[in-house]
């Protein structure tokens, strides 16, 4: 049978994962990317669709680190306008616009937010001069900023459109635009669209060291955590994007990136809409960065936190500290406070800043760097969510630098993510969507806002069995079709997949998704062939996550909560302490040219029982 050349499929279940290792083991490839986060897969998109044979590897699940943990906007940073950093709000400006209008609508969508006066006259001048070079910014790129540009408020238009507010604690104010995204989601999303064109992606595949030859990187030793099989994959350069644990994945190959990467730690709190009255959201100023108060469906993010971190990088863990000081800020400008008791989820995510001279993390570079730290392996760090695309470009471009002959000019700026192409058409006709798969309109706007087209694939799992049409437990927002859909297409091998990222009930029900752990487990085994075994451990092992995290929010430090945090172990631990995982040989991949037969190189070894873990993993996902 005659090799396919590119997927062009949108799946990416466990059959197309096991495709794209075996691939990767095979053949040497132009492009490798380690880390699955929002910079890796976004350069492995701008890779192959530049017509590189490209493979990317995540060592847990697709933005299982900080691409999940972001304040979910997609903005242009209002308040680097204050530092002099024009260059980085413009280009940061112009990438809402694309996300928004032509790489992603059906992911990325305007959201309206109020920067609150205390001061007569010289604030609002201040403010209002400041958003006029932001909507300047957002119309630099060559096309309309896709969202509206600010307005000023008085008083008494204030309280109208935020009533939940102390009458008494601004005096005006002036709302203008951003963008806001399931961050997880378009991650996800973002990996299936690079396989659709060709990429070789596989989660749960961890790189435990570097190939050399002489000084140059010529390829990596990786374990298929699922299975437990070690093998070796080459590739002419190696992309190193992987955020928060770049130092880390650097010191494999005994070198720096020539550059610092620190971890600064934000924490969210998620509380029910209906806690306070409001039409849009709220910027505050505080005495070390900003609070953002952001619609989010039903619910409201309010966030974030900005302190170093030098504990578990996979695990960051939110204290009673943290959430105390965002009720504190939050609570000075509402008319009805919030206690603890209000908090539905908390969640507490890593930033990958470049060091610097100062000691406040908040003072730390938002600008990335690319640098080819030694032969074979570029590094790519820093930076932030909104410029992923702009990240991955250059990372690519300084890895096709060293390449034998001419590649083709990045053109993700013109390649919108699956379920883009059509969205508005479908979105215009969504009530005879609704009728024609005897769906409620409003489940289909919400499949719509999270699938674009690919919406139909969805309902056609309902057509076959419409039990799956039912609102999962804990969770009315998602129906039990998206939790196959997620394992079936989109990736996912865990319930912890599927309730933290493919769907956010981890954070947003009141339970943190355990009524839901069950007929999630359940359905996602009918997929991945789970016996009931599997399916009670996958239970137990996601019960004892959320049991990790409600408690280590109870503890005043760091220390305290990072060590309760870690007392529910991460499910690539667990399998990596398979005796599979710990003592099967390597499987080597050919040297280019080579016609040795993949069978010649099969590994994988029956899993019998448990031995102590050695080492906890490095490489994890890239920044946001």
């Amino acid at each position: 049978m005659a090799r396919k050349s590119v997927t062009r499929s949108t799946k990416l279940g466990p059959e197309e994962r096991a495709a794209a290792i075996a691939s990767m083991r095979d053949r040497e490839l132009d492009i490798l990317v380690v880390g699955g986060g929002i910079v890796g897969t976004g350069s492995a998109l701008d890779a192959v669709t530049r017509g590189l044979r490209t493979g990317l590897l995540e060592a847990r699940d697709f933005a299982s680190g900080t691409s999940s943990r972001s304040s979910k906007l997609v903005h242009g940073g209002i308040r680097y306008l204050e530092q002099l950093d024009f260059g980085l709000v413009r280009e940061a400006l112009i990438e809402r616009g694309l996300l928004l209008q032509r790489i992603a609508p059906h992911l990325v969508k305007p959201v309206r937010f109020l920067y609150p006066l205390t001061k007569p006259v010289f604030e609002r001048f201040y403010i209002g001069a400041g958003m006029l070079l932001y909507d300047a910014f957002s119309w630099s790129g060559g096309r309309p900023p896709g969202v509206p540009h600010h307005r000023h408020l008085s008083k008494r238009q204030l309280a109208k459109a935020m009533p939940g507010l102390d009458k008494d604690a601004f005096i005006g104010g002036l709302t203008y635009y951003d963008a806001q995204v399931d961050d997880a989601r378009y991650v996800a999303n973002l990996a299936r669209t690079a396989s659709f064109y060709g990429a070789h992606v596989a989660p749960r595949v961890r790189v435990e060291g570097f190939l050399k030859v002489g000084e140059r990187v010529v390829g990596v030793q990786a374990l298929d955590v699922e299975s437990g099989e070690r093998f070796e994959i080459h590739a002419k350069q190696v992309v190193n994007a992987t955020g928060v644990w770049t130092d880390d994945t650097q010191a494999m190959v005994g070198a720096r990136g020539g550059f610092k990467v620190r971890a600064s730690k934000g924490v969210h709190l998620v509380v029910p809409r209906d806690r306070f009255q409001s039409k849009i959201g709220m910027i505050l100023r505080t005495e070390k960065s900003v609070l953002f108060v952001i619609p989010w469906g039903r619910h409201w993010l309010i966030g974030t936190t900005d302190t170093d971190w030098n504990l578990d990088k996979a695990h960051p863990a939110a204290t009673a500290a943290d959430i105390d000081y965002l009720l504190e800020h939050v609570n000075q400008v509402l008319a009805v406070k919030l206690t603890r008791e209000d908090v539905e989820g908390v969640y507490a995510g890593l930033r990958p800043l470049l060091a610097g001279e100062s000691e406040q993390t908040s003072k730390l570079s938002r600008e990335h760097l690319v640098a080819h730290s030694v032969p074979g392996l570029v590094v790519i760090a820093g930076g932030k969510w909104t410029t992923y695309r702009v990240m991955a470009k250059d990372a690519i471009d300084e890895a096709v630098a060293a390449l034998d002959g001419r590649w083709s000019e990045s053109v993700t700026q013109d390649i919108g993510l699956l379920g883009a192409e059509g969205y508005q058409a479908a979105w215009n006709k969504r009530a005879r969507i609704a009728r024609a798969f005897d769906v409620h309109r409003v489940r289909v706007e919400h499949l719509l806002n999270r699938y674009g087209v690919l919406t139909d694939e969805v309902l056609e799992l309902i057509k076959e069995r419409p039990e799956l049409a039912e609102a999962v437990p804990g969770a009315d927002d998602y129906i039990q079709a998206e939790l196959v859909y997620a394992a079936s297409h989109e990736g996912a091998l865990h319930l912890e997949d599927v309730l933290a990222r493919r769907t956010r009930i981890s954070i947003e029900a009141w339970d943190r998704g355990v009524s839901a752990a069950p007929v999630a487990a359940a359905l996602m085994g009918e997929v991945l062939g789970w016996d009931a075994d599997r399916i009670q451990e996958e239970i137990e092992n996601y019960l004892r996550r959320v049991a990790a995290e409600r408690a280590s929010q109870l503890e005043p430090d760091d220390a305290a909560a990072d060590r309760v945090r870690l007392e529910a172990p991460d499910i690539s631990t667990i399998l990596a302490e398979l005796p599979s995982a710990a003592d099967a040989p390597v499987a080597t991949a050919p040297k280019p040219g080579s016609a040795k037969s993949a069978a010649s190189r099969t590994t994988r070894a029956p899993r019998t029982g448990r031995t102590p873990q050695a080492k906890r993993p490095a490489a994890g996902e890239g920044p946001r």
